[in-house]
């Protein structure tokens, strides 16, 4: 029982820095372009030219 004073504050600690790093993400705009990216990947522009 004594190990549940250690193990809440941790756990409550480690949620809040997944919270803040996922409103960072947000904020920062990686969520903005959902589209892009799945046809960023059919694009051939990584093809040397002969």
């Amino acid at each position: 029982m004594d190990v549940l004073i250690y193990l809440i504050p941790i756990a409550l600690f480690l949620g809040a820095l997944g919270l803040g790093a996922f409103l960072w993400s947000l904020k920062s705009g990686q969520f903005d372009d959902l589209e892009g990216a799945k046809w960023r990947i059919l694009e051939d522009d990584d093809l040397p030219d002969d």
